[in-house]
């Protein structure tokens, strides 16, 4: 892949717009996007790995209390370790090959491809990790949730022989996959699952709880603690020899029990009860602040605006019946919310006059930008924009526009010094923010 941000910026768009897994293009735009705006900044990124290139990455993730290895998530096949953070020279190496998948073919076009990766609290010990990617089988587009554990005597490498899907759900569409992967601060897996894809809530999975995994935030009990419960049947599980899932489902998840939903009764025995968060477009990046236990997340929008949630357990957040803060009218919600429709409001929004794409990004704690410690920083994807997001009390978030470059579709921390980088798809490299020279950045 050739690098495009020396070509202008409205090529850049182009490429995004082709390419990208939170491209414009899966909107539906009523008109044509507005150009690129570029806006005076006083940072910019610049290469945080000199000389290591990466085909299309859209994910950073790092091993808990591991402070020498980076992994960087590959749209078209593959996870990257960078070792040697603690030394003079860094290396990329090979960790996870998805480009062969046995019985099935990977998929990386459009809004597909290898889309999360996460590692449990004792990855150290277990060697296990998780990853979420796409594939066909049978020729059938499908999105899978998998368990991999490490070669035993190289803790660099996946041993594919290892795998153990977890779920793996028909898809109807390209698009909306969400896919991001985070331990939570109690050990559970969370995963964003987008709502099925097209355009409209064309299938309307949306606004249900009973249907399959959509629209929502999951959270998952891998290691089937005591107390847990088994999911609900499902055809998308994988079961064991006995017809156990190899997850269980936290017994506090928030619709375990549940009987009705938007006004309608349902049968309790159907409810997705991994769900813990319903109402989501396509989540595309989470993050949780480790301190105060909150999990940010940006939901992709449709024709007008991007937004930016706080999940909590048992949150609804409006898809397909509002977009943002707005009544959305062209789904299968639009005639009527319903009477207990009870949606949570997003806490910041943005107009397709900013950007195109929520990439979602991560709460800033590091060392090196104390102006911006605490504050929420997050990319648009088609735009460039980093914006960050200061809690200003009572559900006020000031924003401020912090640098500028298309293709950002992944932000997460160097394990050594907890400092920002950015996985910019397009470019194939790992970024990070500086400020420029001569800049007097804002207090």
């Amino acid at each position: 892949m050739k690098p495009i941000l020396p070509l202008s910026i409205m090529a850049s768009l182009a490429f995004c717009a082709a390419t990208a897994p939170l491209a414009a293009q899966t909107k539906k735009p009523k008109a044509a996007p507005p150009p690129i705006v570029m806006v005076e900044t006083d940072y910019e990124l610049t290469d945080a790995f000199p000389g290591l290139k990466f085909e299309m990455p859209l994910g950073i993730a790092s091993a808990p209390g591991d402070t020498k290895r980076l992994f960087v998530v590959e749209k078209t096949g593959r996870v990257q370790v960078i070792t040697g953070l603690q030394g003079d020279k860094q290396e990329k190496k090979l960790f996870l090959d998805l480009t062969q998948i046995p019985k099935a073919t990977l998929v990386t076009e459009g809004e597909c491809g290898v889309l999360g990766l996460a590692f449990p609290p004792d990855h150290a010990k277990s060697g296990r990790c998780f990853v979420y990617y796409s594939l066909k089988i049978g020729g059938v587009l499908h999105q899978r949730l998998s368990r991999f554990q490490v070669f035993s005597d190289d803790p660099n490498r996946v041993d594919n022989s290892t795998e153990q899907p977890l779920f793996t759900q028909k898809d109807e569409a390209s698009n909306h996959n969400g896919g991001d992967l985070q331990f939570g601060p109690e050990g559970y897996l969370y995963v964003s699952v987008g709502d099925g894809g097209a355009g409209d809530d064309k299938f309307n999975n949306a606004r249900f709880i009973n249907k399959g995994f959509h629209a929502a935030i999951l959270r998952m009990d891998v290691d089937k603690k005591a107390g847990s419960l088994p999911p609900n049947p499902h055809p998308s599980l994988s079961v064991d020899a006995n017809g156990a899932a190899f997850y269980s489902v936290p017994a506090d998840n928030p619709f375990i029990g549940r009987s009705t939903h938007h006004g309608e009764s349902i049968d309790p025995k159907t409810v997705r009860t991994e769900i813990w968060a319903t109402g989501l477009r396509n989540p595309w990046r989470m993050s949780f602040d480790v301190p105060t236990r909150r999990l940010f997340c940006g939901d992709v929008g449709q024709n007008l605006y991007e937004e930016i949630d706080i999940i909590v357990g048992g949150g609804d957040y409006g898809w397909s019946y509002r977009e943002a803060l707005h009544p959305f009218t062209s789904g299968p919600g639009k005639d009527q919310e319903p009477a207990d429709f009870q949606p949570i409001a997003p806490i910041y929004e943005y107009s397709h006059a900013v950007g195109l794409s929520v990439t979602g990004g991560v709460v800033y704690r590091g060392k090196g930008f104390p102006q911006h410690r605490e504050k929420y920083l997050f990319a648009d994807y088609a735009t460039g924009r980093v914006i960050a997001l200061k809690d200003e009390g009572k559900a006020v978030w000031a924003d401020e526009t912090l640098a500028q470059e298309p293709g950002i579709a992944g932000i997460g921390f160097d394990p050594r010094d907890g400092e920002m980088l950015f996985a910019n798809l397009a470019t194939g490299q790992i970024k990070r923010l500086q400020q420029k020279a001569g800049a007097v950045p804002s207090k």
